[in-house]
């Protein structure tokens, strides 16, 4: 592991906030440090130095003894004990294996903002992607039915597309962000937004987010008749299972608790899947390891499609895929069939609705 290089204050921050979110650390501690990068960005150089210099950093709203004590650090040209720490403990692989998987991956086509329930502005979340090498990302905030996690409406996704097409302008040259959405599965199969919003989006991920306890055969309809839907690129989480914690919980709280998977049919599923071109997400949050590994092999058997996505709610979570990759080789998943291997132009046009 290479040595820790010196940083300016607020990338330094940053880059705290970005390894203590991979190493499922309470959001609290990640927000101390993103809240201090947040504070001192628009003061400019000059002006941190000169509160460094006069030891009133703490003065500012939002700056406390550990964050002073890494700006001071990187505004003197050091490398903050913390990030040290940090660069030493929790900067290299999440998991050994599926190295080959994860060199192959051009993006991601699971990730939340600020937007609905995720805990970063976009800006931050694409700043990240593009720092980890990604081609393109997703934007994929939830819909308007989960009210829980700040679903977007119809008039709320249109405002958040021409935010998107602002920032692909702002972007250097190779980097993408994709106009999408995580899009409720509806009891009744219908997807959560209207049609023709839907279809003017880059990819759509349908997901359950109720009633995950269904009756089999209502639960088996009900997925069939999302990932049948022309809008429909990939189907999300397909059990709902949750097997630890979620990253960044204190303890099995309210949504935080292990959670068993929805039963279905899944074969009739999968083969829905397999007929329709609707990718299987592979999802890579290590409290949710979905599909399960039987389950993965059957979709795998059947010819299924897969999307390798992170379902990030913070910048460090980006970093997520290791364990999805790990798995997708565990389990046989070729390469070839993982559409986030593919380049742009072949990802949009697969993912483009059909007739």
């Amino acid at each position: 592991m290479s040595e820790p290089v010196a940083l300016e204050p607020v990338d330094a921050l940053r880059r705290i906030a970005f390894l203590l979110e991979r190493a499922r650390e309470s959001t609290r501690r990640v927000e101390a440090y993103r809240n201090a990068a947040r504070v001192i960005l628009p003061l400019g150089e000059e002006e941190v130095r000169r509160r460094v210099a006069a030891g009133t950093l703490q003065e500012l709203a939002g700056i406390g003894p550990s964050t002073a004590a890494v700006i001071e650090d990187a505004a003197a040209g050091r490398v903050p004990a913390k990030l040290a720490e940090l660069e030493a403990t929790a900067s290299g692989p999440l998991v050994e294996g599926g190295e080959h998987v994860r060199a192959a991956l051009r993006g991601d086509l699971h990730t939340h903002s600020d937007w609905s329930d995720g805990g970063s502005p976009i800006e931050e979340m694409v700043a990240s992607a593009m720092e980890l090498g990604h081609d393109y990302m997703a934007l994929t905030d939830h819909s308007r039915n989960l009210r829980v996690a700040n679903g977007l409406s119809a008039e709320r996704l249109r405002r958040q597309l021409t935010v998107v097409d602002a920032v692909n302008r702002a972007t250097a040259p190779g980097f993408t962000l994709l106009r999408a959405i995580e899009v409720d599965i509806l009891d009744d199969g219908t997807l959560d937004q209207e049609p023709e919003l839907l279809a003017a989006l880059d990819v759509r991920v349908a997901s359950v987010h109720s009633k995950l306890q269904m009756e089999p055969k209502a639960m088996t309809r009900r997925m069939l008749a999302a990932v049948r839907d022309p809008l429909t690129t990939v189907l999300g989480h397909c059990t709902g299972r949750r097997v630890m914690p979620r990253a960044g919980d204190r303890g099995a709280r309210s949504g935080g608790r292990v959670r068993p998977q929805s039963r279905f049919d899944a074969r009739a599923v999968f083969e829905a899947c397999a007929e329709s071109r609707t990718a299987v997400e592979i999802n890579s949050r290590p409290e949710r390891q979905d599909p399960p590994g039987e389950l993965l092999t059957l979709a795998v058997d059947l010819g299924c499609h897969f999307a390798l996505s992170t379902d990030a709610h913070a910048p460090g979570q980006l970093d997520f895929l290791d364990y999805g990759c790990e798995r997708a080789q565990r389990y046989g998943v070729p390469m070839d069939r993982i559409i986030n291997t593919w380049p742009l132009e072949q990802l949009l046009d697969w993912a483009a609705p059909g007739p």
